[in-house]
């Protein structure tokens, strides 16, 4: 008992830490950077909302052999759209109130540009790997573009520990405290000689390695293939659920987006269940926000930079729009819905949020909600993890090379971490989890303030193109006049070019 009142002391500990790191250090320069680079790329989240639509629509073509740029745009939506949305999305609200959902919306919009230029320079600073795909993200530009080795290896280190750990631990820990909850009391009695492990804690870990382990063993064209198809699929089917609930409650929106406003301002928490007050709000908004869409945190480039594209920009907007969709559509339904369901929902002693979404969801559709909820947040956790996966893979490639056993070992700890996450409490991990990606996302910030001029560079390069009439601008990274200077490696040079417009 000492021992375990120890690690919840530990855990609190470090929530606290967690808390004031982000109050004080990451909501300022999450909001301070993102502000700057919509000024300076004249709002480009706005600008180019059509175009990226109309990117998003024609980017399954063009891979040549390679992943595709919606291959690659699927991947970062895999780990968008999972436990953020459902987890991460309930817990903002119990802990920061309705008023967490704005500061979410600021993230979002802010983190829209944001998302362009890391997508733009993971692009832009990729190189080629063994097997013909291409690896990127932001210890790739750190070291081209900034010269600074130390600083990329740095940030890739965390990456590969907190992706390759922390991330599939954690997503798989949340699913298991969704899934388990439908086995009934019998499967969920302790083991004897287990602790407190239950038959339906062993099933959900038994299946969470069995397909993990189909998958990632395959490596990233398997990783590629999957999620192509069982993101999109999985995030429509989701968005659907929860739209169609908005819907027939359509008379409350006004209620609901009054709460939101109201609350993100509010001084003190309002009554009836929900966490809140504005340092509240602006935390869990900020930190959920951030976890769910990712936007600064340095993680969706490391995808985006595996899409074979003709033009950085075109990556760029394509990953802008991933924010969007996530945060926007559907965090933002996730919210009505458990606010919809009110306080006799969201107010029950028994409440978290492993279940709060599942049972807001069942409490306006019915009871018959809860399996096939389960097995959504199953695939949702699932796509999420193998995603994980991808952005650790490419931080160890960057440590180590392209080594067989660097390729092998993430795999193996991926799938291992991923399966133990199920049946361990993970409370000393969520807490710390806010507080590595703290680091990376400071430390990824700094490096798109520092390049922003190769991002803003590559988007002049690219309306330009289109101004001469050009449909699908081709990017050359040598000799460009709208560049700071020549883009490392031959990736970019001009054969390439001349290969994209044959």
């Amino acid at each position: 008992m000492k021992g375990i009142r120890t690690v919840e002391a530990l855990a609190d500990g470090i929530l606290q830490v967690a808390d004031w790191v982000t109050l004080h250090i990451t909501v300022w320069v999450l909001l301070g950077a993102g502000l700057y680079l919509t000024i300076c790329s004249g709002a480009v989240q706005i600008r180019f909302f059509p175009r990226m639509v109309k990117t998003v629509l024609s980017s399954r073509k063009g891979a040549e052999g390679g992943i595709s740029s919606f291959q690659a745009f699927a991947i970062s939506l895999a780990a968008r759209v999972g436990i953020g949305n459902v987890f991460g999305v309930a817990a903002a609200l119990l802990m920061g109130g309705p008023g967490a959902v704005f500061w979410m919306w600021v993230v979002a919009l802010v983190g829209m540009a944001t998302a362009f230029f890391e997508a733009t320079l993971a692009q832009v600073f990729k190189v080629r790997a063994n097997d013909g795909t291409f690896r990127g993200g932001p210890a790739f530009y750190i070291a081209r573009g900034m010269k600074s080795r130390v600083m990329a290896k740095v940030f890739a280190v965390i990456t590969v520990v907190t992706c390759g750990f922390v991330i599939t631990s954690v997503q798989s820990n949340a699913v298991a405290s969704t899934l388990t909850s439908v086995f009934g009391e019998a499967a969920n009695q302790p083991i004897p000689g287990f602790g407190e492990i239950s038959a339906a804690d062993l099933t959900v870990a038994g299946l969470i390695f069995v397909f993990t382990a189909m998958v990632i063993f395959g490596g990233i064209r398997q990783v590629a293939r999957v999620t192509e198809w069982m993101a999109p699929i999985m995030a429509i089917i989701y968005v659907v659920m929860v739209f169609i609930i908005c819907v027939l409650n359509a008379g409350r929106f006004g209620e609901v987006v009054g709460q939101i406003f109201s609350s993100a301002f509010a001084p003190q928490p309002l009554v009836g269940g929900l966490g809140g007050g504005i340092l509240a709000a602006v935390i869990n908004g900020t930190k959920r926000g951030l976890f769910s869409n990712e936007a600064g945190q340095g993680t969706a480039p490391n995808a985006a930079a595996t899409a074979t594209v003709a033009h950085p920009v075109s990556q760029g907007f394509i990953q802008s729009l991933g924010v969007f969709v996530d945060t926007i559509i559907v965090c933002t339904t996730t919210a009505f819905v458990i606010l919809i369901a009110g306080p006799e929902v969201w107010g029950g002693e028994d409440v978290n949020p492993a279940n709060l979404t599942t049972l807001a969801v069942a409490h306006e559709l019915g009871t018959w909600t809860v399996v096939p909820m389960a097995i959504l947040i199953f695939v949702l956790a699932f796509s999420s993890i193998i995603a994980a996966y991808v952005y650790s893979d490419t931080n160890m490639t960057f440590l180590t090379g392209q080594k067989t056993w660097s390729t092998w070992s993430i795999r193996v700890l991926s799938v291992l971490s991923a399966t133990a996450g199920a049946v361990l409490s993970l409370d000393l991990v969520w807490n710390a989890v806010d507080i590595a990606m703290a680091v990376m996302t400071v430390t990824n910030l700094v490096a798109l303030v520092w390049l922003s001029k190769w991002g803003i560079g590559a988007l002049r390069d690219y309306v330009a193109q289109r101004r001469d009439g050009i449909e699908e601008p081709v990017f050359v990274g040598q000799d460009n006049a709208f560049l700071p200077g020549d883009v490392p490696g031959d990736v970019w040079a001009k054969h390439s070019a001349d290969d994209h417009r044959e």
